[in-house]
């Protein structure tokens, strides 16, 4: 029975771990029967803390606005391709209510209604307040998340302006959106360990958007054109009402990897005990910072019954080249007794890292698309099935 052990990344903490090795060890059985998961939980132990009480932490800023003030048309819909619709969708992260502001600003002027009409938001309303108990939800979608952010949405001032100015289908279709980013958007300053590759955005979105209305037709695709020129703007803007919420976010996770980088000794003692305790064949599979914890354990001393070294999303290529890791530097080759290298990595993850140009004919890179921008793709590869298909189709 082919052992894999999993190895996570910087800033996974209880609960969060659980929920990830589970997710892990899911998505690889139901790929291979017969596998023995084995998670390695060095965070709890050996991972960074604040022992101040994040004393260094700098107080939040100033309010800003909220939302782009831009008075165009937003009914053309964009077909320039994958990466406008990745950046569209980050511009729906850093304000899910940004398209609704668009749709609000071509609004024709408003007029008294005649007595006793609804309304054209009003339907819209009530879709929004019964749909938690309307939508069948996946795995790691929360029905809490969808509550809040539905109530959110129902109550959203704009709402009213954008009915004027969209069709009931369009409506329903654009707040199908916004609930997907604000769904992610919360789990992303919440420094969730597990957010949901495009394809099960995009999924979601469409669900959302045809319990309210619209008409099923790939409702996760097609973000306004404009919104995808305006995403830079939008993003920085969030970027500054969140700075603290980001300072937060990167604790303990850049405390983890300086923390490694210092003191990685008793970490990769740990797992060379987890992995002698095991029957070979073994696997080591890391996220991020956990596959610098791989590598550097198998360059320091022979583990013979480990078969497999698969990283993800990981910066120890760059670590090598750069002569920051620790167990071996540039230009050292490999060593002879550091097993097959599978080194998975997103071009959008700006984490991630090659490997095969460093250490030629030891290792073999694969580009897997989450379809996320930075830095959920960091996040997505867990959820991404094209990354289980890699991993199971080289394991011995």
């Amino acid at each position: 029975m082919t052992a894999v052990v999993f190895i996570h990344g910087t800033g996974v903490r209880e609960p969060g771990f659980s929920a990830l090795a589970g997710r892990v060890a899911a998505g690889l059985t139901a790929a291979r029967d017969g596998l023995r998961i084995v998670p390695y939980y060095w965070g709890g132990t050996h991972g960074a803390t604040l022992a101040a009480g994040g004393a260094s932490l700098p107080p939040p800023p100033g309010a800003t606005g909220r939302g782009p003030a831009l008075a165009e048309t937003p009914h053309h819909p964009d077909a320039a391709g994958p990466d406008t619709d990745v950046a569209a969708w980050a511009a729906l992260y850093a304000d899910p209510y940004a398209e609704l502001a668009l749709a609000a600003a071509a609004a024709p002027p408003a007029v008294e209604r005649p007595p006793g009409r609804q309304p054209p938001e009003e339907p819209l309303r009530t879709r929004l307040t019964a749909l938690p108990a309307q939508v069948a939800l996946e795995e790691g979608e929360s029905a809490d998340g969808l509550a809040r952010a539905a109530r959110e949405l129902a109550g959203h001032p704009l709402l009213g302006p954008a009915a004027d100015a969209l069709t009931p289908q369009e409506l329903a279709t654009l707040a199908g959106r916004a609930l997907t980013a604000r769904i992610i958007a919360d789990a992303l300053d919440a420094d969730a360990p597990l957010v949901p590759a495009g394809d099960a955005r995009d999924a979601l979105a469409e669900r959302l958007s045809v319990a309210l209305g619209a008409p099923p037709r790939g409702t996760g695709r097609g973000v306004r054109a404009l919104l995808a020129r305006t995403a830079g703007a939008a993003a920085s803007r969030a970027a500054l009402r969140r700075r603290r919420a980001l300072t937060q976010a990167a604790h303990p996770a850049a405390g983890d990897v300086l923390r490694y980088l210092s003191r990685g000794a008793p970490v990769r003692a740990g797992l060379r005990d987890l992995v002698t305790g095991l029957e070979p064949p073994v696997v080591l599979v890391g996220h991020s910072l956990g596959g610098i914890i791989a590598l550097d354990t198998l360059v320091s001393a022979p583990l013979p019954a480990v078969r497999l070294l698969v990283t993800a999303g990981s910066q120890a290529p760059f670590l090598y080249e750069s002569g920051s890791l620790p167990t071996l530097e540039h230009p050292a080759p490999l060593p002879a007794h550091v097993p097959d290298w599978l080194n998975l990595y997103d071009p959008r993850d700006l984490l991630a890292y090659l490997a095969g140009p460093l250490f030629p004919g030891r290792v073999t890179d694969v580009a897997v698309d989450s379809r996320q921008p930075f830095p959920a793709s960091h996040s997505a590869y867990w959820t991404n099935p094209d990354v289980y298909r890699h991993i199971v189709e080289r394991l011995p």
